[in-house]
């Protein structure tokens, strides 16, 4: 098979199985609070947390073992142990248990860890000119993913909402469904494109890689950079994965009305990334654009503030719209500043590093956030406009006190 039409089914494969997130997504926290949890919050911080825990563990070991067996049959373990336990969601809803509610989400935290071994097959197909543009598969892959999932969840659930709607297994049914048709695609249709043994074109992270954080750190403004990734990862973190609950409880939005806003938000952030933000790209300084997008998310972020006081489905999507075109602008241009101003021979361990701190950033978020909220329905929102304006400040001081890498003479 040629690489073109391996390409086109790792799109496929990663794609039908993020289908699967982004129908669990927006429902989960609802379907936490509908099962009991505890009054501050902690236990639906802990829920959302655990699938971001589970891949920072496990993305690093799914793919060192494919340096070892290939990658062909790590993936289809992926997509298998994806199939099992989107089911065990569904169960979990049906027996209402938040015990089971805890293993689907851990099992298929380690199960969608295969992403990085996913990457490390485009890498083995492709040539060192066109790797960038297989890599943008993946992205490709995760915005239409994040788009259609909500969609399948809101034509998954009855028309007229009721009490017990939120308990239906349906979605997570659907998400092991998709799942399957992953896994038979790429059991049929799926070449190896590593031998065990061979040199691999492609580097696994440590979980946290100590000897590339002192690299880091000892370079002029990437602690900085590091920093304020941190802190705006963890600032959108923190308003997304509370944003179901907020729509639910503030603003008194229908179950089938929040996956619509989740789609509304997938689909703006693949047009502004695939529109905007790559037609600005080396015409504007990163720094600018990454500045401009905090100072975006904090404008959108303030407005969604107004519309928990004042709601209005209009105020609110132009805040979501706003809010995401700005995270859109920030998360390319820092971790493009991240890479320009590091020692190639050093860079991939660097941008492990950033790696991490992102990772970390989604797992303590949903867990800061959720308690945030039982105290009041802004608190994440305002934590997150603080994190945010840090962020954006730290990004310009970090603009201004370094330079790109350049070898020493």
């Amino acid at each position: 098979m040629s690489s073109k039409a391996s390409l086109l089914i790792i799109f496929l494969t990663v794609f039908i199985d993020l289908v699967g997130f982004g129908i669990v997504m927006p429902l989960l926290p609802l379907y936490a609070k509908r099962f009991g949890t505890d009054a501050h919050g902690w236990e639906v911080g802990l829920l959302m947390a655990s699938f971001s825990a589970m891949q920072f563990l496990f993305s690093p070991l799914w793919g060192r073992l494919s340096d070892r067996i290939g990658r062909r049959p790590v993936l289809l373990v992926g997509l298998a142990g994806s199939v099992v336990f989107y089911a065990l969601f569904g169960v979990a809803t049906t027996m209402g248990s938040l015990t089971l509610l805890f293993v689907a989400r851990i099992g298929a935290g380690i199960a969608g860890a295969t992403i990085s071994t996913a990457q490390a097959y485009i890498a083995d197909v492709t040539t060192l000119e066109k790797r960038a543009k297989g890599m943008a598969l993946i992205g490709a892959a995760f915005g239409l993913g994040f788009t259609l999932g909500p969609l399948f969840a809101y034509f998954g659930l009855p028309a007229v909402e009721t009490p017990d709607m939120a308990l239906s297994p349906w979605p997570g049914y659907s998400a092991a469904i998709l799942s399957g048709v992953a896994f038979v695609l790429a059991m049929f249709k799926l070449p190896e494109s590593h031998q065990p043994g061979a040199a691999s074109a492609a580097t696994h992270r440590r979980v946290l890689d100590v000897s590339s954080l002192r690299d880091a750190l000892a370079t002029p403004s990437l602690g900085l950079l590091l920093a304020a990734w941190f802190l705006c990862v963890f600032s959108f973190a923190n308003f997304e994965s509370t944003l179901s609950l907020l729509m639910k409880q503030q603003n008194q939005m229908s179950i089938k009305s929040i996956c619509l806003v989740f789609a509304f938000i997938g689909l703006v952030l693949s047009l502004v990334q695939g529109g905007l933000v790559r037609r600005l790209s080396g015409k504007v300084a990163e720094a600018k654009l990454a500045f401009a997008g905090a100072a975006t998310e904090v404008v959108g972020l303030l407005l969604l503030i107004l519309c928990t006081h004042n709601y209005s489905l209009g105020l609110a999507l132009t805040s979501l719209a706003v809010i995401v075109s700005g995270f859109a602008f920030m998360t390319p241009s820092v971790n493009s500043l991240i890479s320009r101003r590091s020692d190639p021979a050093k860079q991939g361990g660097i941008l492990g590093v950033a790696q991490s701190i992102s990772s970390l950033a989604r797992i303590l978020a949903p867990i800061a956030g959720n308690r945030l909220l039982t105290i009041d329905a802004t608190y994440p929102l305002w934590s997150a406009v603080v994190l945010m304006a840090i962020g954006g400040t730290l990004v310009l001081m970090a603009a201004r006190g370094g330079h790109d890498y350049a070898p020493a003479k």
